[in-house]
């Protein structure tokens, strides 16, 4: 039996076409999934957003709302506790606001190990 070289081209043709399609159908479900994934993750941070901003008149806040202020990066609150109710500041706060199973990132554990040693310090910084 002699197969033409017309028949065996196209043959190669039809197959490497079909190749590609797999592969192009392939790609589509996996970026179609990455899309899912992306978007998913993206209302998980807004949402985490939303409730930073939130977060000092929900229920257990550390200190009086007025008491905080919003920062964002690399924490999200610093706080007077006692600023605004009697003019004594009692403490500095520094509060990460976290929803969920979220955990604190590498600087933020970083933040919190140097408040925890006590390598804070108060800095007045004069321009002439």
């Amino acid at each position: 039996m002699h197969i033409s070289k017309d028949t065996v081209l196209i043959s190669v043709i039809i197959l490497l076409s079909l190749i590609i399609l797999i592969q192009f159908v392939s790609l589509a479900v996996s970026k179609s999934k990455l899309r899912k994934d992306a978007v998913k993750r993206s209302r998980a941070v807004l949402g985490g957003q939303m409730l930073e901003q939130i977060a000092p008149f929900l229920p257990d806040f550390p200190c009086n709302p007025a008491d905080a202020r919003f920062i964002g990066k690399p924490v999200d609150f610093i706080a007077f506790p006692g600023l605004m109710e009697n003019n004594k500041v009692s403490e500095v706060l520094l509060i990460e606001v976290k929803s969920g199973e979220s955990k604190l990132n590498e600087r933020e554990k970083e933040i919190r190990h140097a408040v925890e040693q006590g390598r804070v310090r108060y800095v007045e910084y004069r321009i002439k």
